[in-house]
């Protein structure tokens, strides 16, 4: 055999080698674990509000938002995430964005941002389960004219813009549920 049909004979014979490895690996592929965003957590809970979970350190949050020397009307939102069957949603995070009294970003109960704009929070769902986040806003029903002049909550079928209106129960406290299906499913926007 001369050294040409042995350099050919050679690679064919590497060539059927390297498929049968590769036939091997498709016949049994490695399986890797699931990603966070495959399981979708509650991962966050371990660290953002450990005690809930029975676990000893301390979370890097509390409901204290706005510092007693933070200006402007302090209030407290109380509420829960249900679902379509009323139950509460107990492994649901909260995100909130507001500006303060004055337009800024401070967490005190919002003013407006613009003339067009009534006073609201931005609200960010997130819990097992869901592969994207819920956006939501909470409005203040008292605000009664500059929610009617709002763009955004006028866009919403009136029918429907009750979900989005937290209700004062008392000075400074306010109430706003989070309903992610049902009869009273909240409004969520497409951002």
């Amino acid at each position: 055999m001369t050294n040409k049909a042995k350099t050919l004979a050679s690679s064919k014979s590497s060539a059927l080698t390297q498929q049968k490895a590769l036939q091997k690996k498709s016949a049994k592929p490695k399986l890797l674990g699931q990603t966070p965003s495959q399981t979708v957590g509650p991962f966050f809970a371990y660290g953002l509000t450990p005690e809930q979970y029975g676990y000893n350190w301390t979370a890097i949050i509390d409901s204290n938002v706005a510092s007693a020397a933070t200006p402007g009307e302090h209030i407290r939102i109380e509420g829960r995430v249900l679902d379509g069957k009323g139950d509460i949603i107990r492994d649901a995070m909260i995100e909130i964005r507001q500006a303060d009294s004055t337009g800024n970003l401070k967490p005190v109960k919002p003013g407006r941002i613009s003339a067009e704009e009534a006073p609201r929070i931005d609200v960010i769902v997130t819990m097992r389960g869901m592969l994207l986040h819920a956006f939501t806003r909470i409005y203040f029903v008292e605000e009664a004219a500059s929610n009617k002049a709002d763009p955004v909550l006028s866009s919403v079928p009136a029918a429907r813009r009750k979900t989005l209106l937290a209700s004062q129960e008392k000075p400074g406290v306010y109430t706003f549920d989070i309903h992610m299906q049902g009869k009273d499913e909240t409004v969520f926007f497409d951002l």
